[in-house]
C-alpha cells in the first residue's frame, strides 16, 4: 500500500535536467514555459475585463485559476510530479466550472475567455 500512495501522490515522473537534456527534455521544457505565458496572458486579459465592467467577484477567482494554472506550467517545466498532476486537474476542473458561470451570467456572447 505504501508504494500505491507513493505513485499516486508524491511520485516524481520526470525532472529536467539542464546539463544533459535530450531533444524531448528540451521541447517539453520550452513548451511548458510558452503554455504558462499563455495561461498568464488570459489571466490578465480576464482581470482587465474584471476591472473595465465589475460584474462579479467571481471573475478575480478566474483570473485566479488561470494565474495559478500557469505557474503550475511553470513548475511543469522542471519537474513533474504526481501531487502536480492532482493540482493541475482541480485547477481545471475550477477554470471550467468558474469559466461557464462568469460566461453564461455575463458575457454571453463572448467566445474565447
Amino acid at each position: 500500500m505504501p508504494d500505491f500512495v507513493d505513485i499516486i501522490f508524491w511520485h516524481t515522473w520526470w525532472r529536467y535536467p539542464a546539463s544533459h537534456a535530450t531533444a524531448f527534455d528540451t521541447v517539453y521544457h520550452w513548451f511548458n514555459i510558452l503554455e504558462g505565458c499563455a495561461w498568464f496572458v488570459f489571466s490578465f486579459l480576464t482581470l482587465r475585463r474584471f476591472l473595465k465592467n465589475r460584474n462579479s467577484s467571481l471573475e478575480l477567482c478566474y483570473s485566479l485559476a488561470f494565474f495559478t494554472f500557469g505557474l503550475s506550467d511553470f513548475c511543469e517545466a522542471y519537474v513533474q510530479a504526481s501531487w502536480l498532476i492532482w493540482f493541475k486537474l482541480l485547477n481545471l476542473i475550477a477554470l471550467f466550472l468558474l469559466r461557464r458561470t462568469v460566461m453564461s451570467r455575463y458575457y454571453r456572447t463572448a467566445k474565447l475567455f
